[in-house]
């Protein structure tokens, strides 16, 4: 199962990782805003892309802990504030920063699903 949730507010950025993923082969299981429609999910993401400042703030380190908490989710946080990561879950393998190159977000899904230590351009967490 290669399902992705896509949390980002910014729609073009989201769309962007859209791209990226389908172009990997893996399946986006939808994109999302915010706390609410992440709330909302009802297939278990095997991994999301989370940015932390969503449409209704940073709730982004809250949606993060929930998904993994609720479904087991590995998290890839994708931000340009790393420094905003606060008390990531154990799901988490690290962040891609923004803007992000494809090629790292791809063998950053592929690591996160293989249980992989992150790879080169994805900075684990401290």
């Amino acid at each position: 199962m290669r399902d992705i949730l896509i949390v980002e507010d910014e729609l073009l950025v989201a769309l962007d990782l859209e791209d990226i993923l389908t172009s990997g082969g893996f399946d986006v299981l939808g994109i999302v805003a915010d706390r609410k429609g992440a709330d909302s999910i009802q297939r278990a993401p095997v991994v999301a892309l989370v940015d932390l400042n969503l449409r209704d703030g940073p709730t982004g380190n809250e949606v993060a802990r929930a998904l993994a908490s609720q479904f087991g989710t590995r998290i890839i946080f994708v931000t340009a504030n790393p420094a905003q990561i606060t008390d990531p879950p154990a799901t988490a393998i690290g962040y891609v920063q923004k803007p992000f190159r494809p090629d790292v977000v791809v063998s950053a899904v592929e690591a996160a699903i293989a249980g992989n230590h992150p790879p080169k351009g994805v900075h684990k967490l401290n």
